[in-house]
């Protein structure tokens, strides 16, 4: 039942030599969701321990260099591993061109399919799901169409305490419907309470991913609550000028929208090539939201399933 981020690159604009541009590997589940796939892509996959092969699913924020150009080389060598699954990819419309291009040049022979979804959204909206997963996009503040993403577990079925089931000797249909969150009512008109019978079995995890961007008030509304929240942090508070120029965030901006959002914990990455050494900006976030950490390449975060009984 994991929920587990991968980091594969933190750099913004140009990767040093020790940092890749932009991207991440969301594991829910045993299930592989890359989120951006900057240069490189393949070797920190690699690196990682993950699968090339199991990443099911792409979601590109926005059409830069620094968050797109993994693209072709991993989409090659997928089919060169053998793939025949088709994988679908989340990006703006201005990314069909992108994939056009790459197809006429070097799809000839690829045994598989990648399939553009365009996204558009004005506010948060749900993009894509899987039995358990919830996947929405919303617009981030860039200098060019961007999305941020919000990978979200279902709520559960509930669970029916055993105990209950003996006391009472529920039948197969009353558990079904206490399940489904309903109260039993039986013939002779005993009713049996969702609320005594009945549990929720864990708690819905949830990540938010918010790439380029530029702080605006209703970010913090679209990522409330979350567990985890990656959010950029190009430059530190000093450079605060250049960032509102760029359309970028200062350490404090991304600080200032997890304590807004009440979010769990703040990752954050995307560092500017300005800074070989970017430790300092971990006090510039603690002061604000001291849940904070530096993100870097190779990390894991594990968001853990809180049970109930």
């Amino acid at each position: 039942m994991n929920f587990t981020l991968n980091i594969l690159g933190t750099a913004s604009a140009l990767p040093t030599v020790n940092r890749y541009p932009s991207a991440q590997v969301l594991d829910v589940r045993g299930r592989l969701f890359l989120i951006d796939c900057g240069e490189g892509v393949q070797v920190q996959i690699r690196k990682c321990r993950l699968s090339i092969l199991k990443i099911e699913s792409i979601f590109i924020t926005h059409l830069h260099g620094d968050h797109t150009f993994g693209v072709f080389g991993l989409l090659s060598t997928m089919s060169m591993l053998g793939r025949k699954a088709p994988i679908d990819i989340y990006a703006p419309a201005a990314f069909a061109k992108v994939l056009e291009d790459f197809m006429a040049s070097f799809g000839e022979g690829m045994k598989f399919e990648p399939v553009h979804h365009p996204v558009s959204a004005t506010e948060p909206q749900l993009i894509h799901e899987t039995g358990n997963l919830e996947i929405l996009a919303f617009p981030l503040r860039h200098r060019i169409e961007t999305y941020g993403y919000l990978f979200r577990e279902k709520t559960p079925r509930k669970n029916v305490r055993k105990e209950i089931i003996e006391r009472d000797g529920l039948t197969l249909a009353e558990i079904a419907m206490l399940k489904r969150g309903e109260d039993v009512t039986r013939q002779d008109g005993t009713v049996i309470l969702n609320s005594e019978a009945a549990y929720q079995p864990y708690e819905p995890r949830s990540y938010a991913y918010c790439s380029d961007t530029m702080p605006f008030p209703q970010l913090s509304d679209w990522v409330r609550g979350v567990d985890l929240l990656y959010h950029e942090a190009t430059f530190p508070n000093e450079y605060a000028d250049l960032a509102k120029v760029t359309f970028h965030s200062t350490t404090g901006d991304a600080a200032g929208c997890a304590l807004s959002a009440g979010v769990g914990k703040l990752v954050v990455g995307h560092y500017s090539s300005r800074f070989s050494d970017v430790s300092f900006y971990l006090d510039e976030l603690t002061s604000v939201f001291p849940a904070s950490c530096l993100g870097h390449e190779g990390m894991k975060i594990d968001i853990p399933l809180k049970r109930y009984q």
